[in-house]
């Protein structure tokens, strides 16, 4: 069954701060204590597990310049995050701690640039007992899953993609979402800073639209991936 957008408010990498990092299970806990839903950001490593965690390379959360991809959970499992105690969690850590009682949404990574990682993604889900949503800015991954797990609720994340490497005309492709038509989101994920209120309004009236990353949880459109000081 498919999840209504309307008045979602979901917590952006769970509820952090200085003292609690971004996807992590301490963050991911206070979400459970106040039964708030989580988004999260999910890659696929070079020993075909899901790890949660939002770059490509681990520097900025760790202080560890390596791509994240070429690691494996053994080689991850010594990692702490921002000079806490916690560790990089995985996706069935996560899975099994929320356990059904709030919402998931799961962005998928694009960086192994394959399908393998929406197949691993569905085969976790698929035993999941418990709502979730699935999410790419990939509209090939949107696809896979339209085509493959057509009952999951599936999502399309849309921004300018300014800090990515692709080519501008593929950037513009992206921003102006002209693979819908392929990929046939439920609904639409959008950068609030990227779209203006007439452009948002104007795809509002064809898709359900999550505005991120807000810095409340006041519901603009249809909902929210909001981040908040704790």
């Amino acid at each position: 069954m498919k999840i209504p957008i309307n008045n979602l408010k979901i917590a952006h990498r769970g509820l952090h701060d200085e003292t609690v990092p971004e996807n992590s299970i301490l963050a991911f806990k206070k979400c459970l204590e106040e039964g708030i839903p989580i988004e999260l950001d999910v890659h696929l490593i070079k020993d075909g597990n899901l790890v949660v965690f939002h770059d490509d390379n681990l520097k900025r959360l760790t202080g560890i310049d390596k791509k994240i991809k070429n690691l494996s959970r053994e080689e991850l499992a010594s990692i702490k995050l921002s000079n806490s105690n916690e560790q990089i969690p995985f996706l069935d850590e996560v899975l099994k701690l929320v356990d059904g009682k709030v919402l998931l949404d799961i962005e998928i990574k694009t960086d192994k640039g394959s399908f393998k990682i929406c197949k691993r993604v569905a085969e976790m889900l698929d035993i999941y007992n418990g709502p979730f949503m699935v999410k790419s800015f990939n509209p090939l991954y949107v696809a896979w899953f339209r085509f493959l797990r057509p009952n999951y609720q599936r999502g399309l994340l849309a921004s300018k993609l300014t800090s990515s490497s692709l080519p501008a005309v593929i950037k513009w492709l992206l921003y102006e979402m002209a693979f819908n038509f392929l990929c046939k989101p439920d609904f639409l994920a959008i950068s609030k800073d990227d779209y203006s209120s007439k452009k948002i309004e104007k795809l509002n009236k064809k898709y359900p639209i999550l505005l991120w990353v807000t810095e409340d949880d006041d519901p603009i459109f249809d909902g929210v991936i909001f981040e908040r000081k704790m």
